[in-house]
């Protein structure tokens, strides 16, 4: 104040004003403070003289710090706590929130003599609601720690973490305070850490600028940060001794091993190479360095770099951040030390998206995308806006596919939420591995042990944290849903499928295949259309991850599992639908209905291809797609493509032929030059139990052929002894004299005589149809009519 005063006041953040605690009069130097949850009882730590002036004035007998404990419900005693020459950090416990009235008060002392203390505080109510001290003498204490070198105050979980020296590493430890007020040790992780400051480090016991600019300059640069999923994180900078380089190291406890990293700066100006800031934005931990670097590391997923973003030059800016010394006292809150500011920090969506279109680093994309899908709440807005990204990127991404990478991603975010520790068990990523690189950065990978808790009902973030290590400890890439099995067993089935496709319809099937489908007719389709292959693939993908769920998550019902992989695969036909969809409305295509002697225009090739990329994808991860795709994608092919092409299409197995487009196609087109040649192709085509069904619907020599040389092979190959199920049927009118084919007759009308009838489905299919049809095909090779 003017008058030279030292005033202490607590900042409402509703009123943003200070409400007036107490007042010093005269300058005071003040190190800590603090005030307790009922706001009655205030401690205050202070330096009384700096050493010159203790000398100047021969005050050799007067300590150098003086921790004061002061009744402020009103204003009363005050009591002294220390009278020490080393600095004293002050801090209240408030283990319960809103408690408005206690007896009590807990208070911790850091002494710069390495040790941690707690004073028991015991208030009685007086006359007029005077609160005062109830102890007249000395206050209950106890030892909290002792030998530190560094601590860290975690003032909403009501956590002490500091480290003790041993040798050649250090071992960092965690004190829970408890609203029972009890407390207890609860971790204990060794650190390869090498720790040789004189001088303890405190960080989260309040400010004091000159004191800690003077620490900084010789102490440990770490903090130590914890995200509400239980994640652990140690961040720590590193001495270098080459010029121009950067080293840090974040340590993952909660997954067993810690990155260091070494960035090599491109510009190295004195007066900017300070040392780095960490910054906790939960999801994420930051290391900044103003003018140089943001990192942002993925703490949930730091296995492989290409999660974390490393930003540089104007994409690193933090613009209300102008310099290096600050400290991030609370998730998503930074402090700015030199102006005494404190800011929210947190990562924009708008930006992010903006480099999500601009950069041109497969790194830096998907990271960005990763951030997106998993960060910011997953929106209809936000998903358009990465659907219409990856319509317009397929074939910038190298080393990722975008269309699997955005898939898999919302997925895990939408599913996760659900049930506690299945973020451990589906699926957050289509790579297995990263080989690419950050340009100006290496990083190291180092294997630590895990640490050790020592807890018991705890609930919140220890039970996380303790789950996530019970996860490292069962190897937990392993834990995660993988389509290898899926794949191996798809194509097995595939083919039995294709074979005996009309025994699907008439169920004579095995139970474990009966099984799978009536899996498959729990989720919605896209169309009601049969697809058999991708009704067994999605029959077989629940019953595969009910299985690895069930395996895993054995205190979860059995109910509530099978609705989660029901919610899983159908959110998954889901996301493909929408994509299709918004695919379809950028390229302004409205029906779903082809006309096929039209050729397809500019948007619908560009359909096509996205479609193409969308099918790659989903072989690629041996994904379902939604009943109605495969059927789609081939109308376009056809629209769009020359017939030579549509046919290696078909034959590499990019584009499927499906019974709704192919009858369509037959009995559309017709039977005009070009099309009796894409029409004769597609049939000649056909999987065998597709073409009985089709082939029908097209009246054309050149099919009934086919299906006559189709049906006389299949009656001469499964000769059979069973009882006659149907009259003989009707031969021609006239006898024709033509002994081979006379024979021919004979022989198959036996046959059927003995029930061996392939076509089942085509009562209009015998022997009668097989001889007109041969007599017919015989007269139009010699030029004759047939009459």
């Amino acid at each position: 104040g003017n008058q030279r005063n030292t005033h202490i006041g607590l900042y409402d953040l509703q009123t943003k004003e200070n409400e007036h605690l107490y007042m010093f009069e005269r300058d005071l130097h003040i190190i800590s403070c603090s005030v307790n949850n009922e706001r009655t009882l205030l401690a205050v730590s202070f330096r009384q003289y700096t050493e010159e002036e203790r000398v100047s004035q021969l005050l050799q007998s007067v300590s150098k710090y003086l921790t004061l404990l002061i009744e402020i419900h009103p204003i009363n005693n005050v009591r002294v706590l220390k009278a020490v020459d080393s600095c004293v950090r002050v801090q209240f416990l408030y283990p319960v929130e809103d408690r408005k009235t206690s007896t009590g008060s807990r208070l911790l002392l850091v002494s710069e003599d390495k040790y941690v203390e707690q004073f028991d505080v015991h208030v009685v109510a007086e006359e007029e609601h005077k609160v005062v001290i109830q102890n007249s003498g000395q206050l209950p204490r106890a030892r909290v720690a002792d030998d530190l070198i560094w601590a860290q105050w975690d003032m909403m979980e009501q956590r002490l973490f500091y480290i003790v020296p041993k040798e050649s590493r250090s071992t960092l430890k965690c004190v829970q305070f408890y609203p029972d007020e009890n407390y207890n040790s609860i971790l204990e992780s060794h650190l390869d850490i090498s720790v040789n400051d004189t001088q303890l480090k405190v960080v989260n016991f309040g400010y004091d600028y000159c004191e800690d600019q003077d620490v900084a300059s010789k102490s440990l640069n770490l903090q130590v940060f914890t995200s509400k999923a239980g994640g652990l994180c140690v961040c720590c900078s590193l001495p270098s001794d080459i010029s121009g380089e950067i080293r840090y190291s974040v340590y993952f406890l909660h997954k067993g091993y810690n990155k260091t990293f070494t960035v090599s700066l491109e510009r190295t100006e004195s007066h900017q190479l300070k040392e780095v800031a960490f910054m906790n934005l939960d999801y994420y931990v930051a290391a900044y360095l103003p003018g140089q670097f943001l990192h942002l590391l993925n703490i949930h997923h730091p296995d492989l770099l290409c999660y974390s973003l490393f930003l540089t030059g104007e994409d690193a800016r933090i613009d209300v951040l102008p310099n290096c010394f600050i400290r991030s006292p609370l998730t998503s809150t930074v402090l700015d030390c030199h102006i005494g500011s404190m800011y929210a920090v947190s990562i924009s969506d708008s930006a992010l998206l903006r480099l999500l279109h601009t950069s041109k680093r497969d790194s830096e994309r998907l990271a960005a995308l990763h951030c997106a899908l998993l960060h910011f709440q997953h929106t209809e807005d936000l998903e358009m806006e990465i659907i219409g990204w990856i319509s317009e990127n397929l074939s910038t991404c190298h080393s990722f596919d975008p269309i699997q990478e955005f898939i898999i991603a919302s997925l895990y975010c939408r599913m996760c939420p659900e049930t506690h520790n299945l973020d451990k068990l589906l699926p957050y990523t289509s790579l297995l591995d990263w080989i690419g690189i950050i340009p100006g950065v290496t990083c190291a990978t180092d294997i630590i042990s895990l640490p050790v808790l020592e807890f018991q009902n705890s609930k919140g973030f220890w039970e996380k944290l303790n789950s996530n290590l019970e996860s490292v400890k069962y190897a937990e890439p392993h834990l995660h849903y993988h389509n290898n099995m899926l794949r191996r067993e798809w194509r097995n089935l595939s083919e039995e499928v294709n074979v005996h496709l009309w025994k699907l319809e008439e169920r004579k099937t095995t139970a474990y295949l009966r099984n799978v489908f009536e899996n498959a007719k729990k989720l919605v389709p896209l169309f009601q259309e049969e697809d058999y292959q991708q009704q067994l693939l999605m029959g077989l993908m629940v019953t595969q991850l009910k299985d690895h769920l069930m395996r895993h998550l054995q205190y979860v019902g059995k109910k509530k599992i099978e609705q989660i992989v029901l919610d899983y695969v159908a959110n998954l036909l889901d996301l493909v639908h929408r994509m299709m969809k918004e695919v379809w409305r950028r390229y302004q295509l409205h029906s779903c209905t082809f006309c096929f002697d039209e050729r397809g225009s500019a948007g619908e090739f560009a359909v096509f291809h996205i479609m193409s990329r969308i099918l790659e994808a989903a072989n690629g991860m041996c994904m379902p797609l939604p009943p109605g795709f495969h059927t789609l994608h081939l109308g376009l092919g056809v629209r769009c493509l020359p017939l030579h092409t549509l046919l290696h299409y078909i034959d590499s197995g990019v584009l499927h032929l499906t019974e709704t487009c192919v009858r369509k196609l037959l009995k559309d087109l017709d039977d005009s030059g070009e099309n009796e040649k894409l029409k004769f192709s597609i049939v000649m085509r056909l999987p065998e139990a597709l073409g009985q069904k089709v082939q029908q619907f097209w009246n054309h020599p050149i099919n009934a052929n086919l299906i006559a040389r189709k049906y006389v092979k299949l009656l001469l190959e499964k000769p059979g002894n069973r009882q006659c199920n149907r009259p003989l049927p009707e031969r021609l009118p006239v006898p024709v004299e033509f002994l081979p084919l006379n024979y021919l007759t004979n022989v198959l009308a036996e046959i059927e005589h003995q029930g061996v009838h392939p076509s089942e489905k085509q009562d209009q299919v015998n022997v009668r149809f097989v001889e007109e049809t041969a007599l017919k095909h015989t007269m139009m090779l010699l030029g004759l009519k047939y009459s």
